[in-house]
């Protein structure tokens, strides 16, 4: 019998895959409630543009046209630092008229009562 248990870190490194997943398919779907569950209460978002979103209009943000066709990310980089995560990531997309793009993404997501929330995003297009 197999009595290995997978290590704290481990769990939180696949947990923080799946949710930088859900992140990126929330950002291209407009999935609101996605992000009213993934976001913390006091989750700001610095935009390319160099404006600063708190959880409420970011919602109000994802709730409107959807600009983007494609959205991927690659080069995920994921540092657990105790109760604090940071996802460093670069993305390809690609607009709804057919324009390309790349940037990145950093995200700062932190440990709460057992459940990984997304405190702060910084994103910029290159």
């Amino acid at each position: 019998m197999d009595t290995h248990t997978p290590a704290a870190e481990d769990v939180d490194l696949d947990t923080l895959r799946d949710l930088n997943h859900a992140y990126l398919q929330s950002v291209l779907n407009g999935d609101v409630d996605c992000f009213r569950r993934i976001l913390a209460e006091d989750f700001l978002c610095s935009n390319p543009d160099g404006g600063l979103l708190d959880k409420r209009q970011f919602l109000e943000r994802t709730a409107g046209p959807r600009p983007l066709a494609r959205l991927t990310g690659d080069d995920v980089r994921i540092r657990v630092l105790g109760d604090i995560a940071i996802i460093h990531a670069a993305t390809r997309y690609t607009t709804l008229d057919g324009q390309d793009g790349r940037g990145r993404y950093t995200d700062v997501w932190q440990k709460r009562g057992g459940t990984w929330l997304a405190v702060s995003a910084h994103v910029t297009r290159l």
